[in-house]
């Protein structure tokens, strides 16, 4: 684990391998070691992963926005001096990957939005998120991480499955409940981020579970339509963690992605 300091915090992160840097940002209750079993069953390249603030051993940032998170993954990359990237988002993470793309557009050739989308929440949505923050403070990390991570997943998958989501719940449960609260403000706040699709360089790539209940259906396939150059996949059997549930079919997407980048960088 190396790690900067960021507005007197701690940021954590960690490089592997070399080659084509690919950033990859997890989501909301999660950390950085969630792409430790998937970087294997990708091809070579330099993966470079962020503990986003208040998440796994990074500091909380008080009140931070999204926009700002994709500020401190562009410090991260500037300190180990990367200036070109395929940024690959997942859930929370897409939309910090969407205020990266905003904000430094010349940084990217490649995008992939993992189970996410660019609009801001719907009045339901945000008023949902006003809820999550007073259980967090009613009722602490450990009790709103056993209540979410299950939800995440589609019916059947915890009980043939119990192992992994309760090292999910494990790890989401130790973050503090001040970073999950601002984490849930940034998202709550957020604009919506289409025109950013639509007017992104690089291609864009969407991994679209169907049986995800965190992405509206026929929102996240309205974005597929906004980019000018973009690939899809849609898995008919998978939630909002394809990662975890179809580790395999979902790393040979990316690397399908990660390999048009490569051959579509003009240098």
């Amino acid at each position: 684990m190396s790690s900067i300091i960021y507005q007197n915090k701690k940021i954590a992160y960690q490089v592997s391998g070399s080659g084509q840097p690919v950033v990859l940002l997890h989501g909301f209750c999660e950390d950085r070691q969630m792409w430790d079993h998937f970087i294997p069953l990708l091809s070579s390249a330099q993966y470079i992963t962020i503990d986003l603030p208040g998440f796994g051993e990074s500091e909380v940032l008080p009140d931070i926005s999204i926009a700002e998170m994709a500020g401190v993954v562009m410090a991260v990359l500037e300190k180990i001096e990367v200036k070109e990237i395929i940024l690959i988002g997942h859930s929370m993470g897409g939309y910090i990957s969407l205020a990266f793309a905003e904000k430094y557009p010349e940084m990217l050739t490649g995008l992939g939005l993992f189970h996410t989308h660019p609009y801001a929440d719907t009045e339901l949505q945000q008023s949902s998120r006003n809820k999550s923050i007073d259980f967090l403070n009613r009722n602490g990390a450990a009790h709103y991480a056993k209540q979410l991570i299950p939800k995440l997943f589609p019916a059947g998958f915890t009980r043939f499955n119990n192992f992994l989501v309760n090292n999910l719940i494990y790890r989401a449960s130790k973050f503090p409940i001040e970073g999950l609260i601002y984490a849930q403000q940034a998202m709550r706040d957020r604009p919506d981020r289409s025109k950013v699709l639509a007017e992104v360089a690089c291609p864009v790539h969407f991994i679209i579970g169907k049986k995800d209940k965190t992405v509206d259906e026929v929102r996240a396939l309205e974005q597929t339509t906004l980019p000018a150059r973009s690939l899809v996949h849609i898995l008919p059997d998978t939630g909002h963690m394809g990662m975890f549930e179809q580790p395999k079919k979902t790393a040979e997407m990316v690397q399908e992605f990660i390999s048009y980048c490569q051959e579509n960088t003009a240098h």
